[in-house]
């Protein structure tokens, strides 16, 4: 029988980090869950939890992540996100560089560290939001979390050429409307439903369709 496969998620605490553990728990796979502070419902489950991590603590997410140097990583989620709201007349600049350092690149900075652990034919998927897009940029507004998750785009575009030789693919995934937290539970599909789609996207990844940009539902979205 094949080993379980190795996964890390970020943000694993709570919402579609939360989900996506328990959806690869379930599947059988070792999933090491990545956050700030554990949550009740994580400490409940298998997955090795790696807390206290900073993800804007560059110096100090290099420590933490070496708790994981001697794994093999068959696939690698960056979900950890922050959302703020920011208007013209009340633009907050340490609000949308914050922004910029968790959701664009921390990301980067994640996966740039776990890279020479990534088996090849592994996959790497990055969270991010339609929110980033340009077409699909309708209502203006939310300038740091639009700003910042269009850098993301931008980023995993990079690393899905960079890492395609590599025999490693990246997915570019927008959740949903998901209700979390983040949103106040205003959302219009639940974490469960939104991780088990994200799961759907990650099988499905190949290094054919590497670096696309797709709708949890399997849509692909426009930059």
């Amino acid at each position: 029988m094949a080993a379980p496969r190795n996964v890390v998620i970020t943000g694993a605490n709570r919402g579609i980090g939360l989900a996506l553990t328990q959806l690869y728990l379930a599947r059988g796979c070792q999933v090491w869950a990545i956050c700030r502070q554990s949550s009740e419902v994580l400490s409940q489950t298998n997955a090795k939890v790696i807390e206290g991590v900073e993800l804007t603590d560059y110096q100090g997410l290099a420590t933490k992540l070496g708790a994981l140097k001697h794994l093999e990583i068959d696939i690698l989620i960056n979900n950890a996100g922050l959302l703020h709201d920011e208007q013209l007349g009340s633009v907050s600049v340490s609000q949308i560089q914050k922004q910029y350092e968790i959701n664009a690149i921390a990301p980067l900075v994640v996966t740039d560290l776990l890279l020479a652990q990534m088996r090849e034919g592994g996959k790497i998927g990055f969270v991010t939001s339609r929110m980033g897009s340009m077409a699909d940029n309708s209502s203006g507004g939310r300038y740091g979390y639009r700003m910042s998750k269009a850098a993301l785009n931008a980023a995993a575009v990079s690393v899905a050429q960079d890492v395609k030789p590599l025999g490693i693919a990246v997915a570019i995934l927008h959740p949903g409307y998901v209700q979390t937290g983040m949103v106040n539970f205003r959302g219009d599909v639940t974490a469960e439903d939104s991780a088990s789609r994200l799961m759907a996207r990650m099988d499905n990844l190949t290094l054919n369709n590497t670096g696309t940009f797709w709708h949890a539902s399997g849509e692909v979205l426009p930059w």
